[in-house]
């Protein structure tokens, strides 16, 4: 078992980030300052993409392999006695949820930002279809084409069939792309994610963008 990829930034409190997608934190830079001015934010790259490992082969992710990884950088990161804060978002922000039900000791508050858990829902086997169909969109037509679906399933509009537009990456491609290592090895298996709950020890808050109101 390798050591846990991650960043340190800031004094105060640990605050722990785990992003979206597939964990790269490309685009955090700005949030991660402005968290610095008050936490000691500690960001995690489950993959090791921002770390020298983009481009090398990536399997299909578990949730529950990153969160075990974000209690392991908990493990080195944490002073005795003190708990940590965790900020997840998207498929980050369900890792954060599988980290707060089974590795809460620790944890003092865990927001999971957006988490796309559709098995949860009602419609959950309808949601997890639609999700299926972006993957078989990659893998027919690529990130271009399956990105577009994936807008249209996640603000619920209806997708014209028809052949779409695009060409399917090679390995190489596909492994220096983390949109595309997203689409291939973490979408289906985190979306279909059934959360368990937490405990009432650490409070949990879920969270979404004010432009995700509505939607």
């Amino acid at each position: 078992m390798t050591d846990p990829y991650y960043d340190v930034c800031g004094t105060g409190p640990v605050l722990l980030l785990v992003p979206g997608g597939a964990g790269h934190p490309m685009g955090l830079e700005p949030m991660t300052r402005r968290l610095a001015r008050r936490f000691t934010v500690v960001t995690y790259d489950p993959l090791g993409l921002a770390h020298g490992r983009l481009g090398l082969p990536v399997a299909d992710q578990r949730v529950e392999e990153w969160s075990d990884g974000a209690r392991r950088v908990l493990d080195q990161v944490l002073p005795d006695g003190e708990s940590a804060c965790v900020l997840g978002t998207s498929s980050g922000g369900i890792a954060a949820l599988d980290l707060v039900a089974r590795h809460p000791e620790r944890l003092r508050h865990v927001v999971a930002h957006e988490p796309p858990c559709v098995a949860a829902l009602p419609d959950g086997a309808r949601q997890r279809d639609r999700f299926r169909e972006v993957y078989d969109t990659y893998r027919a037509a690529g990130p271009q084409a399956a990105a577009a679906r994936l807008v249209a399933v996640l603000q619920e509009r209806t997708v014209q069939d028809g052949d779409p537009e695009g060409r399917p990456l090679t390995d190489e491609e596909e492994s220096s792309s983390p949109m595309a290592l997203f689409l291939a090895h973490v979408l289906r298996q985190f979306t279909s994610y059934v959360p368990h709950p937490a405990p009432a020890a650490v409070r949990l808050s879920l969270a979404a963008g004010a432009d995700s109101r509505g939607g």
